[in-house]
């Protein structure tokens, strides 16, 4: 029997047809079903060619044990959470984000668009195992198996994005949009023009194994070169499902998700709009980002790598922004995810209302910090190997005093060591990483 997948931060994920086969779909979306509830489940997919595959065991899932399904087609994962907030039912979202187009995804939302807790998500994952392994007991029959329906897509996604700022917000802006080939492709375009922006749309012609393939958020080389070469404003970058983000200024610099942040965060802070005064990030979030934030009496709320985790310190707050440096920006007083067009609007919102550049606004919100991140391939995961490295660590950490951090890491799904370092100087970031590492070698051998 092959091996059943698990769940990772976000849903599971792996190679279509191999780790994700029709049958996994379909177990999974039984599983869903029994165990999140509700009579309505709405299912939203990106443009990989094997989404049409998984959709079809998934929705076979859902209506088998009695759940109608509602799918919207090619979406946004953001589409999805607001369709499911809106109607108070199920959602889920079939994509591998930013991975290459072999590879798929299956995301769930409990009711009302929101993340599943560690709890049920256990008890899905617990679920999903029984059926993938002894098979399901009778399930519904005549009128109480789920019914299929096509919904309206994006469109009350869309209209709630353009309504999160004041109508013409963008008017003489030129933007360029990079879609990813993804599920962006269609909807990006709209919102902004609406908002009043003129727009120069690039990749956007999804032929199902182009997704992500040199453009996006994790491939924005070629976005920095057509704002250059089209003399816009600014470009933004999505990815495949369009719930990350990555800027680009005038200049054709990339501005990353903790810029994103720190602009958001101070530009909420001046309005009131930053609630409690306090902005949610990852451990992954540069030094100059926090140290921007304590300059600007910014409280700062750090969690564990993962958007979900995000969302659960945002929901406990409650607080109204947070995200990851990757690109994931969660505005939580619109939105129950990750959402790469809102915060794209939002930015470019305060961008204009500034009558300053993305570049400047971006320049002064904080100075990153060089980092250096690097893996040190194990011969096997040993999770207990930080904990031998933390005596070195500290060591470190207290040579650098105040100018630099160190995090590691095992990696959650390879034999891997992250170690990533900071500091105000990159050629001692890189000489302290490259001793870190040299330890990890020797603790291995020992």
């Amino acid at each position: 029997m092959a091996k059943i997948p698990s769940f990772g931060t976000d849903g599971i994920r792996g190679v279509a047809n191999v780790a994700l086969t029709p049958e996994v779909a379909v177990a999974l979306g039984r599983a869903a079903a029994e165990v999140l509830g509700g009579s309505r489940a709405v299912i939203g997919r990106d443009t990989r060619r094997s989404g049409h595959m998984l959709e079809a065991g998934l929705v076979a899932g859902y209506t088998a044990a009695g759940v109608d399904v509602e799918l919207l087609g090619v979406v946004p994962t953001p589409t999805v959470a607001w369709a499911a907030g809106a109607d108070s039912t199920t959602g889920a979202m079939i994509s591998a984000s930013h991975n290459p187009f072999g590879d798929n995804g299956i995301k769930l939302f409990a009711a009302g668009g929101l993340k599943l807790t560690d709890e049920i998500e256990a008890k899905v994952q617990a679920r999903f195992a029984e059926l993938l392994t002894d098979g399901a007991d009778d399930g519904p029959t005549g009128e109480a198996v789920g019914a299929i329906t096509t919904g309206a897509g994006s469109d009350g996604w869309l209209e709630s994005v353009i309504g999160s700022v004041s109508p013409s917000a963008l008017n003489g802006m030129h933007l360029v949009l990079d879609a990813a080939h993804g599920s962006a492709h269609a909807v990006a375009q709209p919102v902004f023009e609406r908002l009043g922006a003129t727009v120069t749309l690039i990749g956007a012609d999804p032929d199902g194994t182009n997704i992500n393939d040199g453009f996006g958020s994790t491939a924005p080389e070629t976005l920095c070169e057509t704002v250059i070469s089209a003399g816009a404003d600014a470009g933004l970058a999505f990815d495949g499902d369009a719930d990350r983000l990555i800027a680009v200024d005038g200049n054709g610099v990339i501005v990353d998700g903790d810029h994103v942040l720190a602009l958001l965060a101070l530009d909420w802070k001046a309005s009131g709009r930053l609630a409690a005064n306090t902005v949610v990030v990852t451990v992954m979030s540069n030094l100059g980002f926090h140290r921007a934030m304590a300059s600007a009496d910014v409280n700062v709320v750090t969690t564990g790598v993962g958007d979900r985790y995000v969302l659960e310190a945002l929901n406990d707050g409650p607080f109204s922004l947070g995200g990851e440096q990757s690109g994931h920006v969660i505005c939580r007083d619109l939105a129950t995810t990750g959402d790469g067009v809102l915060a794209g609007v939002q930015l470019m919102d305060a961008v204009a209302r500034s009558g300053s550049s993305l570049a400047d606004l971006a320049a002064a919100a904080m100075t990153t910090v060089p980092q250096v991140l690097k893996n040190v391939r194990l011969p096997e995961r040993d999770p207990e190997l930080v904990d031998r490295l933390q005596l070195d660590v500290e060591a470190a950490e207290k040579t650098m005093g105040d100018d630099g951090r160190i995090l590691v890491r095992a990696s959650g799904t390879e034999s891997l060591m992250r170690v990533m370092v900071e500091h105000v100087d990159a050629a001692t970031a890189d000489a302290i990483c490259d001793q870190l590492i040299q330890r990890v070698h020797e603790l291995i051998q020992s």
